[in-house]
């Protein structure tokens, strides 16, 4: 039972990340980013792969996405960095 409650937590957090980031927030982003690195830990803990090769999967692109939008985020605002 209590995978089963880790889960749905993780599932909890990456779903709040992706609504910060359909509200403009880059830091959807980095929210779904942490979720994966718990993500990655719960699917060692319960020897389920899949999880983990979806953690990595979903945690690059997390990251690009994290990167992309300070960047536009940034120039936006003018600072140009």
């Amino acid at each position: 039972m209590p995978s089963q409650w880790w889960s749905w937590a993780l599932a909890v957090v990456g779903v709040f990340g992706l609504y910060l980031a359909g509200r403009r927030s880059p830091w959807g982003w980095a929210v779904g980013i942490a979720a994966q690195v718990l993500w990655l830990a719960y699917s060692v803990v319960t020897r389920q792969w899949g999880f983990l090769a979806s953690a990595v999967a979903y945690g690059w692109v997390y990251t690009l996405n994290f990167r992309r939008w300070r960047r536009d985020a940034r120039a936006a605002a003018g600072d140009g960095r």
